[in-house]
């Protein structure tokens, strides 16, 4: 009979539904109050709950740093009723400057590093709020957000924090819930602030709502806090458009060549939440397999200054090459997947930028309304508090009559409201007044503040009307906090070659390019040089190495080609735009950075085109006499890793190259002091697989050194190993056939040593002489003796070691380009814009 008690109290259920209603519940929770960050504040509810716990343990940025144990002890048992270590993560993630944009928690102590390590136990390290987390507190204490009861309804918890700071866009969330995730990127407070402040403009002054273009056009892309590249735009823009995307980030690296002919590849940061041991570990793994071949070693050189990782590359090994195996095999290049979904009045939602941006302004703007309304209330019971005690004043004797003839306080109070009329408060405040408010200056204070009370409570009220004025004080609060905290970008938005819509978007102007002769080149933009005067010596200032000069400066278009040619007579191209931009004083980016160029291999001419025309030409010359003229259409299908423009004997380089119209005089020189001029016409044009034909022919022992176009200049500077040098007028050089042994065009001495440069010159240049120990002088074309064929020349420079070569200084163009840049680079003909350039 018990047994039957027992079973009567069973009640049947469909599992299927239970099982059903019960994951709801629980996938529920999780999205509502664990995983998915409000859209707000940005915050999930246990970063909110810690914050909160930290300012009622009175732990501000002001106040010593105290024991994570406390704070998790503190925010587990009053408002978060999970794990203490799942709290513990949460708090080291909002202190780790490498995962948040801006650190919310001020951390004293190990909290783990970029390699994965984790953080100390939470009995060893402190933590107290930082600075900028205080604006995600500020007003909370002014009814700004609602209140609502803890889990065990003893203690009161905010909904949301006031978030002062559009805290999601600026340090970014990541989470997973149940049947979906967000993964938030990490911005630039000063760019999310302006674009903010660009949508309050638009409805104070223009009464209109923002379009989404005018965001993407002052938000440039994620700024991550460790830093790296963005590849193209096309992925920011369709996250931003449509709240998901792919981002391509690509870690900083820089080819360093060494003085024995290696080179290493220094990394210098990371894509964001890219473990550095474990991309070591995996680039190890990568050579051991023999995926990845001419890695010698991996070194971890990092430091509390900065991120240094060194591989160091065999020597035969081509950087370019290793660097493009490593983007692809490792997390050197990374993706990072955009979901931008966020809680929206407690439902998940995928928002685009201007979604968030909007939301968070009009939960400003009911802190903002919430704040004056308290302030305003605050005001206006003590107006009401002031106008009484003033009143009282004014029939001082009569109240102190009435309170001396009460028998108690509550008598007294009740006779002053019924005998003058006082309500309850003012009563109070009467009865509780000090005799020093009798004096004269007590009454003038308590009349300024009732005055300046007076004009706050109007203040408060035209806010509390007007929502333009309500928008203001929120843009004024805002752009504050940006100047205050906001900081430069870290991460670069840079070039996808793949991507179209990049080249779309920068724009076709101006832009001037320089290769140092070390190999650095740069863009700069032409206003660099309107300052110069016409001679000057302001080219100097674009050196930043005692050894190094610049060989090459030309003006081109940004969108123009670059063809860079090679001593192994291979030929290279990029458009203006993706050589990195920078200042005309620093150094500018190794080539070696840009082109994949094998061991050896280094450039000898930089060529700019417009277009690949087929009556223009590339004229090469090589060290051997060997003259090659071809089409410039044959280098328009141009592979990465570059093409072979002309086919090299052993022991042969390609020393110089010229973009020519066919109709040139073409110079060469050789180092025994011999010279030919003949006409391009007897050059036949070939392919680019062909080795060309004879332009000089040379005695034992002898090369070319330099090759030179008449249009370059009325005059020839020739400059020897030992320092001597002239100048000879171009046309004491006649015309004659192709591959003669030519003339003489310098005396050779034994103290003059060989020839080792020569430049078509005018009489206003300035040249460069550069020695091998990386001395440079510089003279003005002028002051260089002019003298026939055969003479020896004069002394151009003391030289303890010898001359290596001779650059012509580009100051002249410069400042022509000033006055004539828009004719000359805009127009179609490029090449005779350039045929007096000197590569």
């Amino acid at each position: 009979m018990a047994d039957d008690k027992v079973f009567d109290n069973i009640e049947e259920v469909d599992l299927k539904k239970k099982m059903e209603d019960s994951y709801i519940d629980y996938a529920m929770s999780v999205i509502a109050s664990r995983a998915l960050p409000d859209v707000r504040d940005g915050l999930k509810p246990v970063q909110r709950r810690i914050l909160y716990s930290m300012i009622e343990l009175n732990n501000g940025p002001d106040k010593p740093h105290r024991k994570c144990a406390r704070i998790v002890g503190d925010t587990m048992g009053k408002y978060h009723p999970h794990g203490d270590s799942s709290i513990y993560g949460a708090l080291v993630t909002m202190a780790q400057d490498w995962n948040m944009r801006y650190p919310l928690v001020d951390g004293h102590g190990n909290f783990g590093s970029v390699d994965g390590d984790g953080a100390a136990a939470m009995r060893y390290t402190e933590a107290r709020l930082s600075k900028i987390s205080m604006e995600m507190v500020r007003d909370l204490n002014k009814d700004t957000v609602d209140f609502v009861p803890n889990f065990d309804d003893t203690e009161k918890e905010p909904t949301v924090l006031p978030a002062r700071i559009p805290n999601l866009l600026v340090n970014g969330a990541s989470g997973i819930a149940v049947g979906m995730a967000t993964n938030i990127p990490t911005h630039n407070l000063r760019e999310v602030v302006a674009a903010v402040v660009k949508i309050i403009d638009n409805q104070v002054e223009e009464d209109r709502d923002t379009d989404i273009n005018e965001i993407l056009s002052i938000i440039k892309g994620p700024d991550f806090p460790t830093g790296a590249e963005i590849l193209g735009t096309r992925g920011i823009e369709e996250a931003y458009r449509t709240g998901r995307g792919k981002i391509r980030v690509r870690g900083i690296t820089d080819i360093e060549t060494l003085p024995n002919g290696k080179s290493q590849i220094i990394i210098t940061e990371l894509p964001y939440m890219v473990n550095k041991a474990r991309l070591i570990e995996k680039i190890a793994e990568l050579v051991r397999d023999k995926k990845i071949d001419g890695i010698t070693a991996v070194n971890d050189h990092s430091s509390r200054e900065g991120m240094r990782v060194v591989i160091e590359l065999r020597r035969d090994a081509n950087a370019n090459v290793i660097l493009n195996q490593l983007y692809k095999h490792t997390q050197l290049q990374d993706t990072f997947g955009v979901i931008m979904l966020a809680l929206v009045d407690n439902q998940p939602k995928i928002l685009n930028i201007l979604d968030m941006l909007r939301y968070y302004l009009k939960h400003q703007e009911e802190v903002i309304t919430r704040r004056t309304q308290y302030d305003l209330n605050k005001a206006q019971e003590r107006a009401h508090i002031l106008e009484g005690l003033l009143k009282a004043l004014d029939i001082i004797d009569e109240v102190i009559h009435t309170i001396r003839a009460s028998a108690n306080t509550a008598e007294a109070k009740t006779n002053l409201i019924s005998k003058f009329d006082f309500t309850e408060p003012q009563a109070q405040a009467i009865v509780d007044m000090r005799l020093r408010t009798l004096t004269g200056l007590e009454r003038e204070k308590l009349q300024a503040e009732y005055d300046d009370l007076q004009k706050k409570i109007t203040e408060y009220k035209a806010i509390l009307s007007d929502r333009k004025l309500l928008l203001g004080v929120i843009r004024d609060e805002i752009q504050e906090i940006a100047d205050k905290y906001g900081d430069d970008r870290r991460t670069r938005i840079g070039v996808d070659k793949y991507d179209i819509s990049t080249e779309d978007l920068i724009p076709k102007e101006n832009t001037v390019i320089t290769l140092s002769h070390l190999g650095y080149i740069k863009r700069m933009s032409p206003d660099n040089f309107h300052s110069q005067n016409r001679g000057g010596k302001g080219i100097k200032g674009m050196q930043t190495l005692d050894n190094d000069c610049i060989e090459d400066l030309f003006m081109t278009m940004s969108h123009d080609f670059l063809m860079f040619f090679t001593n192994l007579g291979r030929a290279y191209t990029m458009k203006a735009y993706e050589i990195p931009e920078a200042s005309r004083t620093s150094r500018g980016t190794a080539i070696v950075n840009l082109l994949q160029l094998m061991p050896e291999e280094k450039v000898t001419a930089v060529i700019p085109i417009r277009e690949f025309r087929e009556d223009q030409y590339i004229v090469m010359s090589t060290k051997q006499g060997l003259v090659k003229k071809t089409p410039v259409p044959a280098f328009r299908n141009m592979r990465k890793s570059g093409l072979a423009a002309i086919t090299l004997r052993d022991g042969d380089d390609l020393i110089e190259v010229k973009y020519t119209d066919g109709n040139q005089d073409i110079f060469f020189a050789t180092k025994k002091g011999m010279a030919i001029r003949f006409k391009e016409s007897e050059v036949r044009a070939t392919g680019r697989g062909s080795m060309g034909v004879l332009g000089i022919r040379l005695r034992e022992n002898d090369e070319v050194i330099g090759m030179q176009l008449r249009s370059q200049g009325d005059f020839l500077l020739f400059a020897t190993e030992n320092g001597i040098g002239k100048i000879t007028a171009f046309d004491d050089f006649h015309v004659q056939g192709r591959g003669g042994y030519g003339v003489k065009c310098i005396g050779l001495r034994e103290k003059t040593g060989d020839l080792v440069g020569v430049k078509a010159v005018n009489r206003d240049n300035e040249v460069m002489l550069i020695t091998s120990g990386g001395i440079i002088i510089r003279t003005p074309v002028d002051g260089i003796s002019l003298l026939s064929r055969s003479a020896t020349g004069v002394k151009l420079m003391n030289v303890k070691d010898s001359v290596a070569g001779i650059a012509k200084v580009r100051e002249d163009q410069s400042s022509e380009e000033e006055t004539d840049s828009e004719e000359e680079v805009t127009g179609d003909d490029v090449p005779e814009e350039k045929e007096n350039q000197d590569f």
